[in-house]
């Protein structure tokens, strides 16, 4: 079960993040732009975080 969950967080805050870069790059505001990339960063990670329990069966 983590494994969807931690997969599922990871895609809401890639869309999140991509929405900031986005949002920043449209205003021209840096500071919004380095969030969203941290943001979608985190999603990545997230997703991986997510395909390793689901490689090991949620033991991890």
């Amino acid at each position: 079960m983590g494994e969807l969950k931690d997969k599922a967080k990871g895609l809401a805050n890639k869309a999140a993040g991509t929405t900031k870069q986005m949002a920043g790059e449209i205003s021209d505001d840096p500071a919004l732009r380095q969030e969203g990339e941290a943001q979608n960063l985190k999603g990545k990670g997230q997703k991986v975080v997510g395909k390793v329990k689901g490689a090991f069966g949620n033991t991890v």
